[in-house]
């Protein structure tokens, strides 16, 4: 797809106003002197990336007033642009108005703070950026308003009445934005260390602790950042944790349940939290440090994983050296019955020292293709001669299939250095079209683990599975991000 150069305007942003709710909910002890509740805000809508027929937009509310519980964004798109997909917020479209509401990790903003999300969108013609915002029913115009009394004053400072004319930089592009940008959104994002999109700061990970069984939700440090480890450390001081959930980013509830008892069901059970500590950016985090015996799953069918021959890309960050043959250390598409449903009922990275078809070269571990009935290290059965081992301590591992004809195979040093393409070209016979079931498993075979237990072991970092087949360009930006993340 070609892109359109805008220059000298690489980045289209515009910040507008929101103010003038007044808050008057029963229930709340009120003295003749107090201030009644006050709102403002403030909105910045950047266009992010932008092709023929195609944009990414990300969109900041600050809130300059009391605290927000709930929160309700509205304008409209005058020349008929249409909102194609979102992320961190509900977003609908009737005509030309738009509406984008809170999820549930991000319904609450306090004074000062900011809520975020991102969408993609359709247009031909034009696309300009919204002149006009209210939050919550009222007209953005850039000041707090509310009615006080003579002892107190507005919670935050008055700004201009007028428009912001002044540009801010968006935080930089993470995993998922820069697929977002590429018109591949993803459809679930999964990570223990930190966020995949630059807008995210809802939680990464549940642990549960063995001293009373009680769990806890792990965040980020930041929007956009590292996790909080600190949080895991205090919770779990004194005892032992493991993993129970790793939490979709993408805002389609694809949320990675242990398989077992209290999980999604199975005969597995949830990852030491504990195993392997690192650093991403300098903060501390932890890995999923998978063993035989632990594994994740999620039946995403109904909840935008790519069915059937639809296209989809995958990616995850892995470790070169806890490894081992056994099947199948797998992140990606997979059965929603978890039983093996013949060849095409699977679009997953292996990652592993696994010789399926025979005749390997070396020990590995490869990057290769979980297509069912089989591992692929290529168009075929054979042996694959682009294949190459990586032992590195952090590994990029990726998979990509346009579900009728084509995949790619492509791994890297996620330290350093670009990707390898290790296949590019046709599927193997038997398997056009492709019959994709639209589970998610990490960390096992599809036909694992519901009466049997997982065999492989394995390290998961990050990862993403997207919608639609992500351009050459797209992989590499996405590389050269997890590079630039400081995997230590």
């Amino acid at each position: 797809m070609r892109r359109f150069d805008f220059s000298p305007r690489p980045r289209l942003l515009i910040a507008v106003a929101a103010a003038a709710l007044v808050l008057t909910g029963a229930g709340v002890a009120r003295t003749p002197l107090a201030s009644a509740a006050t709102t403002g805000c403030r909105v910045d809508y950047a266009i992010s990336a932008q092709w023929s027929g195609g944009f990414g937009a990300n969109v900041t509310v600050t809130n300059l007033g009391d605290t927000v519980n709930g929160w309700r964004l509205t304008w409209n798109f005058v020349t008929g642009q249409s909102v194609t997909q979102a992320w961190n917020a509900t977003v609908s479209q009737s005509g030309t108005a738009v509406v984008a509401t809170n999820v549930s990790y991000n319904a609450t903003i306090v004074s000062g703070g900011t809520a975020a999300f991102g969408f993609n969108g359709a247009w031909s013609g034009s696309n300009p950026v919204p002149t006009a915002f209210a939050l919550n029913g009222t007209a953005c115009t850039g000041s707090v308003t509310g009615t006080s009394g003579p002892s107190t004053s507005p919670s935050v400072p008055p700004t201009s009445s007028s428009p912001s004319a002044s540009p801010s930089t968006p935080a930089s592009r993470l995993p998922c934005d820069i697929y977002a940008a590429g018109g591949t959104p993803c459809v679930a994002a999964h990570s223990t260390v930190r966020a995949l999109y630059a807008a995210y700061h809802g939680n990464l990970y549940q642990v549960r602790r063995s001293s009373d069984s009680t769990t806890r939700n792990i965040g980020v440090l930041t929007t956009g950042g590292a996790a909080n480890a600190s949080a895991q450390d205090s919770f779990c001081s004194g005892t032992s944790c493991v993993i129970t959930v790793v939490y979709d980013q993408s805002g389609h509830g694809n949320d990675l349940a242990y398989q077992g008892t209290g999980g999604a069901g199975g005969s597995d059970t949830p990852a030491s939290a504990t195993s392997e500590s690192l650093t991403v950016g300098g903060s501390k985090a932890y890995s999923l440090y998978i063993n035989p015996k632990n594994s994740y799953w999620r039946n995403g069918s109904s909840s935008g994983v790519p069915t059937g021959s639809a296209p989809e890309g995958e990616y995850m960050v892995t470790s070169g050296t806890h490894v081992n043959s056994g099947c199948c250390f797998d992140y990606g598409n997979s059965e929603t019955d978890r039983r093996a449903d013949g060849a095409g009922a699977m679009d997953a990275i292996y990652f592993g020292t696994s010789c399926w078809f025979g005749g390997c070269s070396g020990s590995g571990p490869w990057v290769q293709a979980d297509l069912e009935y089989g591992l692929y290290p290529g168009g075929s059965q054979s042996w694959n001669s682009n294949q190459r081992a990586f032992t590195s301590k952090f590994v990029t591992a990726m998979v990509k299939n346009n579900g009728t004809s084509r995949f790619a195979i492509k791994g890297s040093n996620a330290q350093s250095g670009s990707l390898t393409t290790l296949w590019d070209g046709a599927l193997p016979s038997g398997y056009s079209p492709m019959k994709k079931q639209g589970a998610i498993v990490l960390g096992s075979g599809g036909d694992c683990c519901n009466g049997n237990t997982n065999q492989s072991l394995g390290t998961f970092y990050e990862g993403a599975i997207v919608s639609g087949y992500p351009s050459d360009a797209t992989d590499n930006a996405v590389q050269a991000n997890i590079v630039a993340a400081g995997y230590r």
